[in-house]
C-alpha cells in the first residue's frame, strides 16, 4: 500500500467495470463522481470517449484531494504520485489503481506527459504560494492549473492541433479566473488571492478590504477590471466551438456558455462577491450556451474561427515554467494602496489600471443595477 492509499485505509475490490483493481476509499468516492460532474459526457458521447473522459476526470479529482485535502505532508504524497504517474510513459506498471486505468486513456489516445504532469505541478504550487503579484503571475499559474485539461480534452478528441490548443487556453485560464473573481470571499477564508496584488494596490484595495462583508467602491472598480479581463480572454478562445464538431461543439458551446454567465452574475451582483460566490442560474447558463451554439451556426463563422486560431498561436507565449513564482508575504504588496479607492461615479468603471494606464482589451460595463436584468450581451451571440 503506497503513503497515497493509506491515508485513506484498506482498498476495497473496484466497482470499475472490466477491472479487478483494488481501490481506495478516495478512489472509490471518484469513481462514483463522473457521472454528476459530466453531464454531457454521459448522455451525448460513445462509451469509449466517456470512459477516457472519466479516467482524465478521477485523476484530476485525485491530484486536487491530495493538493487540498490530504493531511500530513501534501508535497511529498504528490511527488509520490508524480513518479507513479510517469511509469505510464516509462513503460513501468504504475501502483495506483487511478493511474492503471490512466494509463488505457493515456496510451489509446497518445496523449503526452505534459498536461498531466502541469496539474501535479500547480498543486505543489499551492502549497506554497498563496499570493499572486501580478497579473502574468496569476496567468502563469492558470497555465498549469486550468490549460491541461482543454489540452487532455482535445487530445481523446484527436483534436489536439496548435490553433486549438491555443484558443483551448484562452478559455480554460478564463474560466479558472472567472471561479477565483467569484470565490474572492471563500479563497480568503482560506489564506489565499487570486486577485493580482499589484491590482489591488493599484485600486486602492486592501486585503482587509477584501475581507468585509460588503465591496467598497474600490473593490468593485477592482473586480469590474479583472472581470473584463477574463472576458476578453474567453471571447478570444470562443471560435474553438466553430473548430470542433458533433457532440463536443455542444460542450464546447456549454463551457463557453458556462464562463461567459459566471461573469455575468458577478457583473449583476454589481461587482460584489464578498458576501458570497454569485452564481448564474441554470436557465441564464442555458441562454449563453445556446447563445455560443448558435452563433457557430452562422455561415462563415468556420473561417473566421480558422482565421481567429491561426491569431491567436501566434501571439501564444512559449510554454509555462513549471518553477513556482517567487513567493509573497500576505498583504506585502496590498498593505497600502496608492491607487484611487474614493467613489467614482456610477457607470464610470475605470478601464486602465490607475497610475498605469495599462488598457483592458474590452469594455467594462457600469454596474447593473440591484435586482435588474439584462439581456445577453453581445459577445455571447
Amino acid at each position: 500500500m503506497t503513503a497515497i492509499d493509506a491515508r485513506t485505509g484498506p482498498p476495497r475490490p473496484s466497482a470499475h467495470p472490466g477491472t479487478t483493481d483494488l481501490t481506495t476509499p478516495t478512489e472509490q468516492v471518484l469513481l462514483a463522481a463522473p457521472a454528476e460532474n459530466f453531464p454531457v459526457a454521459s448522455r451525448l458521447l460513445p462509451a469509449a470517449t466517456r470512459d477516457h473522459l472519466n479516467a482524465l476526470y478521477v485523476f484530476g479529482r485525485l491530484v486536487d484531494d491530495i493538493g487540498d485535502e490530504a493531511p500530513g505532508d501534501r508535497l511529498a504524497l504528490l511527488d509520490e504520485l508524480a513518479a507513479d504517474l510517469e511509469l505510464i510513459w516509462s513503460g513501468g506498471e504504475p501502483k495506483l489503481p487511478v493511474h492503471r486505468r490512466l494509463a488505457h486513456t493515456v496510451r489509446a489516445c497518445d496523449l503526452p506527459a505534459e498536461p498531466f504532469r502541469r496539474l501535479v505541478q500547480a498543486n505543489r504550487q499551492d502549497q506554497i504560494v498563496t499570493r499572486y503579484d501580478t497579473y502574468e503571475d496569476l496567468v502563469q499559474y492558470c497555465t498549469l492549473s486550468a490549460d491541461p485539461i482543454g489540452r487532455m480534452v482535445l487530445g481523446v478528441f484527436g483534436l489536439a492541433t496548435p490553433a486549438r490548443i491555443a484558443l483551448s487556453d484562452r478559455i480554460c485560464t478564463a474560466l479558472q479566473l472567472a471561479e477565483h473573481f467569484q470565490d474572492v470571499a471563500e479563497d480568503l477564508a482560506a489564506g489565499r488571492i487570486y486577485v493580482p496584488l499589484e491590482d489591488l494596490e493599484a485600486f486602492g484595495v486592501t486585503e482587509t478590504d477584501l475581507a468585509a462583508p460588503v465591496a467598497s467602491p474600490a473593490v468593485r472598480h477592482l473586480m469590474a477590471f479583472e472581470v473584463a479581463r477574463a472576458r476578453t480572454l474567453l471571447d478570444q478562445g470562443a471560435p474553438l466551438v466553430n473548430l470542433v464538431g458533433g457532440r463536443l461543439r455542444l460542450a464546447m458551446a456549454g463551457f463557453v456558455g458556462g464562463g461567459r454567465a459566471a461573469l455575468d452574475a458577478i457583473r449583476r451582483a454589481d461587482y460584489d462577491m464578498l458576501g458570497g460566490a454569485p452564481k448564474a442560474p441554470k436557465p441564464r447558463m442555458a441562454a449563453f450556451a445556446a447563445a455560443a451554439w448558435a452563433r457557430s451556426l452562422v455561415p462563415g463563422q468556420a473561417a473566421a474561427a480558422r482565421a481567429a486560431g491561426t491569431a491567436v498561436t501566434a501571439s501564444s507565449t512559449t510554454a509555462p515554467s513549471t518553477t513556482a513564482p517567487s513567493t509573497t508575504a500576505p498583504g506585502a504588496a496590498a498593505a497600502g494602496g496608492t491607487g484611487s479607492s474614493g467613489p467614482v461615479p456610477s457607470g464610470t468603471i475605470p478601464t486602465t489600471i490607475p497610475g498605469r494606464g495599462a488598457a483592458v482589451a474590452s469594455t467594462v460595463p457600469a454596474p447593473a443595477p440591484a435586482g435588474s436584468d439584462v439581456d445577453v450581451p453581445e459577445g455571447a451571440r
